[in-house]
C-alpha cells in the first residue's frame, strides 16, 4: 500500500505562485510514476503533470512553461511549482502514484484557487 498526503493548496491571485507537496509512505519502492492531476468543478478530473522513476516527465498544454514537477528522492516527497496562476487553474489537485503491478494510488487532494 501507499499513502499519500498533498500540502500548499489555497487561495492566491492570478500571476502568483504556489507549490504543491506530495509526501508518500508505504511501498514506495513499488512506484514507477508519480505526479498530479486536477479537477475543476463540473469537469472531469484531468492530468497536470507526471514524473516517472527514469525521470521522465509529462505536463499538459495548458500549465507547460508554467508549471514545474520534481521530486525529492530521500524525502519521497513529489512537488508541483506553480507560476503565474490563472483562474482557470482553480481546482482541487490530486496526487498520483502509479505502481509497477499497474496499482493506482490517490491522494484526498488540495484546493487551489485562483482569484483574477
Amino acid at each position: 500500500q501507499v499513502q499519500l498526503v498533498e500540502s500548499g493548496g489555497g487561495l492566491v491571485q492570478a500571476g502568483g505562485s504556489l507549490r504543491l507537496s506530495c509526501a508518500a509512505s508505504g511501498s514506495i519502492a513499488r512506484l514507477n510514476a508519480m505526479g498530479w492531476y486536477r479537477q475543476a468543478p463540473g469537469k472531469q478530473r484531468e492530468l497536470v503533470a507526471t514524473i516517472t522513476s527514469g525521470g521522465s516527465m509529462q505536463y499538459d498544454d495548458s500549465v507547460k512553461g508554467r508549471f514545474a514537477i520534481s521530486t525529492d528522492n530521500v524525502k519521497n516527497i513529489v512537488y508541483l511549482q506553480m507560476n503565474n496562476l490563472k483562474p482557470e487553474d482553480t481546482a482541487v489537485y490530486y496526487c498520483y502514484a502509479k505502481s509497477r503491478y499497474g496499482m493506482d494510488y490517490w491522494g484526498k487532494g488540495t484546493l487551489v484557487t485562483v482569484s483574477s
